[in-house]
């Protein structure tokens, strides 16, 4: 039997080849600072006769190059970090690549400062070198930007202590939580995992010491998230930014309504969810909702005789993802064959390793390397397939300029979700009896994850900020923020436990997402996604296989049009609360067939 694959990344670089690659990053961005220096020089001479398309055509060349190079560097040291997080020259190769970013995130504002003053020259650099025309709103969301700026001096500033502060403070969380153990030796994410056990007892032995891990380590991961937090605050406010969600919309490249109506259908639609979580309750023999522990339990069998949950091997994965993908388009079967083939999988759950699941681009090489914790159970076959689904979208986009190959969060959670449905949806249609009511109750496990939990964390970040405006925050303050925003959402989905709400006020030392300096709101572009991703299927199932050209091209233009834009080409409004409502609603079938089932199961006993 195959063992469960860590990934190849000697492929990509060799220490010797590294290096080198280090060094030609050095030497494009001396070339990038020669360019953008001359320009400075030039702009400065009212009588210079500075030709700005002409210096712009010859400077997005370097920049596309450099670029490529660098996020490929960046992915690589990550990668290799995150695998063996207590492994020190990792740890410095991601701090010394951190510390020349510095001087790439300097070049970023000059330029972006260029494009503003030369606003008015850019129709005559679009009629001129009209190969750049996709450019353009690229080119307006840097102008943009700049608006949100410090000075060159404060920037500067601010990017070198970022490295000894919130970056410093978040990979500490990394290390917290890749080390934590239980006494008997279960690593934190392997704890994690036993949520899916089919043995109940497991299921709340494993809850219960999550938690007393997390307790333990609760001061470190407060200090470490209010410091992030608080400098999130200082720096929103020198920058312009109303409020940090002004910040998230514009890096998601969405409008607010466009948020307000997504937020406003998944309020509306708690009851549906609530009413979803007090069935699944039921059938885990709990009459007043759904504890914490059990939301990720697989139902137990109708009748009295145990059935043991199919075991994935990753091999059997690997065979039914690949024919799911071929059986969309040949172009994404045969991708999936090139990924599992090319070892760009790390799926073995070991000490050192960070938890949950990425995935992580090389454009440099046009490849990806995904990383996963596989256990063995469906949820993980899903996670492979969303990851996945991330890479084709990678693989989609790498045809075009590096400079229009940055897609938001939004987004790239379509091609994941869109993925992963390809999945769902096939292993639901030929399935029958208890093993359908188990997938249908798995999807909606999902999806509840996806809209409510996800809304949790919404209202969770949204409270944090508006409260470390007035002060520090420490652990109490945030599990009474997380226990608030949980029965905000989950309302009475979950039952009580010994007299108190049953949820999980450690969830904020959980997340790694609410850790990340550059990544405030993380997490609504997935609901987004989910419901977009369901609508783009939904649309799948009309068209047929003249579909994936459509979708393909779709994928393409992440990188250069808003979300609006993007999604109105394909013949969405997603302004409007109907476009999420009409996605919703295929959950409430699911809902009540799941109802049907357990009215079913009363009868019979």
């Amino acid at each position: 039997m195959k063992q469960t694959p860590r990934w190849n990344l000697d492929s990509i670089f060799s220490e010797a080849e590294f290096t080198k690659a280090t060094a030609e990053y050095t030497e494009l961005l001396d070339g990038l600072d020669s360019l953008l220096s001359a320009a400075e020089t030039l702009e400065r001479k009212a009588d210079s006769g500075f030709d700005f398309p002409l210096w712009l055509s010859a400077f997005y060349p370097v920049c596309n190059r450099t670029g490529a190079l660098e996020e490929t560097l960046h992915s690589f040291a990550y990668a290799a970090y995150s695998t063996d997080t207590t492994n020190t020259a990792y740890l410095n190769r991601v701090s010394h690549l951190d510390e020349i970013l510095l001087r790439s995130r300097r070049q970023s504002l000059r330029f972006a400062r260029l494009l503003a003053a030369n606003e008015s020259q850019l129709d005559a650099f679009f009629t001129q070198f009209p190969q750049f025309e996709s450019y353009r709103y690229s080119i307006r969301c840097q102008i943009e930007y700049v608006r949100h700026c410090m000075s060159e001096a404060e920037e500067d500033l601010a990017a070198d202590l970022q490295r000894t502060g919130a970056d410093a403070w978040s990979r500490l969380h990394e290390q917290l939580i890749s080390t934590l153990a239980a006494a008997d030796g279960r690593t934190f994410n392997e704890i994690r995992n036993q949520a899916y056990s089919a043995d109940a007892a497991v299921r709340k032995e494993a809850y219960e010491t999550e938690k007393a891990l997390l307790a333990s380590a609760a001061i470190p991961a407060a200090a470490a998230l209010n410091n992030i937090k608080g400098a999130t605050v200082t720096l929103n406010r020198r920058r312009g930014w109303t409020s940090a969600i002004d910040r998230a919309l514009f890096s998601s490249r969405m409008e607010k309504d466009t948020l307000d109506a997504l937020i406003k259908s998944i309020q509306d639609s708690l009851p549906l969810w609530r009413r979803y979580l007090r069935i699944k309750g039921r059938l885990l023999g709990h009459d007043n909702g759904c504890p914490f522990y059990e939301l990720f339990a697989p139902l137990p069998p109708p009748g009295t005789e145990t059935v043991q949950e199919k075991h994935w091997t990753f091999e059997a994965a690997r065979s039914y993802i690949t024919e799911r993908f071929s059986s969309f388009s040949g172009e994404m079967g045969e991708f999936a064959r090139r990924a599992f083939d090319g070892g760009w999988i790390d799926a073995e759950i070991r000490p050192g390793k960070t938890g949950g699941a990425y995935c992580i681009d090389l454009p440099y090489f046009n490849e990806s390397r995904v990383l996963s914790n596989f256990s063995g159970t469906f949820s993980d076959v899903i996670t492979l397939a969303h990851e996945l689904g991330h890479a084709f979208h990678h693989h989609c986009i790498t045809p075009l300029d590096y400079a229009l190959t940055h897609y938001p969060m939004t987004l790239a959670e379509t091609a994941s979700i869109f993925a992963e449905t390809i999945v769902m949806k096939d292993v639901i249609e030929h399935s029958s009896g208890y093993e359908k009511i188990k997938l249908i109750e798995s999807h909606l496990q999902d999806s509840c994850q996806v809209l409510v939990d996800i809304l949790c964390r919404f209202y969770f970040e949204q409270s944090v900020f508006e409260e470390r405006e007035h002060g520090e925050l420490g652990a109490a303050d945030f599990c009474r923020l997380m226990t608030e925003a949980q029965k905000k959402t989950y309302g009475e989905g979950l039952s009580e436990t010994n007299g108190q709400y049953g949820g999980h006020e450690y969830m904020w030392a959980v997340k790694t997402h609410y850790y990340s300096p550059d990544l405030d709101y993380y997490n609504f572009p997935y609901t987004f996604g989910l419901l977009f991703g369901t609508a783009l299927y939904g649309r799948y199932e009309k068209e047929g296989p003249s579909f994936a050209g459509t979708y393909t091209e779709l994928l393409r233009q992440t990188g250069s049009l808003s979300c609006e834009a993007v999604c109105r080409n394909a013949g969405f409004d997603i302004t409007s609360k109907a476009f999420y409502e009409s996605a919703i609603a295929s959950f409430t079938a699911e809902v009540e067939q799941l109802e049907q089932w357990e009215q079913s199961i009363r009868t019979q006993r």
